[in-house]
């Protein structure tokens, strides 16, 4: 998904969000893994939704997917009638979304590329989009503000929790890939440190989706689509979203000079 460059970067090549998706079988499964059944559908649907809402209007922007893995977000921006190009450091996942791109006969850009240092001029795209890339990067930091630089309008990315249950299942996971077990040891995120980093890249909260309440992999152990609308609403409605949803999807917009920074949230749960 992601692969540093230079020299600090070189380090970290042997960091498991290289590693773990520069691999044929990982490309060829993720799709089904991530968005397969009820639930991965729901969710499929959900990010499609969210994105549409959050762009506003798709057609002929020019849109960059960073860590786009087997593209799906490409795709579907596409069809919206964006001129998107998508990178991603794995070359096997690249090589699914470019086949399921002919497939589709949707046009989309395609490129290896690093999200450390995207080989892109200042305020090259009109909107940037990056989902779950930030949770994986060696430096996370630095790939949100290579996304900033290259965005003249808006950056789009995603984040889990650390308010929310994700926290437990990422202590785990780290633990795990310390003693040299093969997993995702994703990070997770306060708000107040992803606040604190946009504004820094004079960026500003536009809005902010929450997903689940929940973990998304209860929700997919039950598998049924009707439990996870009904019970997300409901804990929606008791105001649960709000504090322990996610993964939490922002999406911050330049800010120009004579405007002054606000910030809203809109609370949103889980569609049928």
């Amino acid at each position: 998904m992601t692969e540093p460059n230079d020299g600090a970067g070189r380090r970290d090549r042997d960091h498991y969000s290289y590693d773990l998706y520069a691999d044929a079988k990982m490309a060829r499964t993720f799709e089904e893994r991530r968005f397969g059944g009820p639930i991965g559908q729901l969710i499929a649907g959900e990010q499609a939704r969210v994105l549409a809402n959050m762009i506003g209007r798709i057609h002929e922007r020019t849109i960059l997917d960073v860590g786009t893995g087997t593209g799906r977000a490409a795709l579907m921006l596409a069809r919206g009638g964006a001129r998107v190009t998508a990178i991603d450091a794995s070359e096997q996942m690249l090589e699914v979304a470019r086949r399921r791109a002919a497939e589709q006969m949707v046009k989309v850009h395609f490129l290896r590329g690093d999200a450390h240092a995207l080989d892109f001029k200042d305020r090259s795209f009109d909107v940037v989009v990056c989902l779950r890339v930030l949770m994986h990067a060696p430096d996370w930091r630095r790939c949100l503000s290579e996304m900033c630089r290259v965005a003249d309008r808006l950056v789009i990315f995603d984040y889990p929790s650390a308010g929310s249950a994700a926290l437990a299942q990422s202590l785990t996971r780290r633990m795990f890939n310390a003693v040299g077990g093969r997993t995702e040891a994703y990070r997770v995120f306060r708000e107040a440190t992803i606040g604190t980093a946009i504004s820094d890249l004079q960026f500003r909260t536009r809005s902010v989706h929450r997903q689940f309440v929940m973990p998304i992999q209860l929700h997919k152990m039950i598998g049924s689509r009707r439990f996870t609308t009904r019970s997300e609403h409901l804990l929606d409605r008791l105001g649960l979203l709000r504090l322990l949803g996610s993964p939490v999807t922002v999406c911050a917009e330049r800010v120009r000079s004579a405007e002054p920074l606000r910030s809203t949230e809109p609370s949103r749960s889980a569609q049928p």
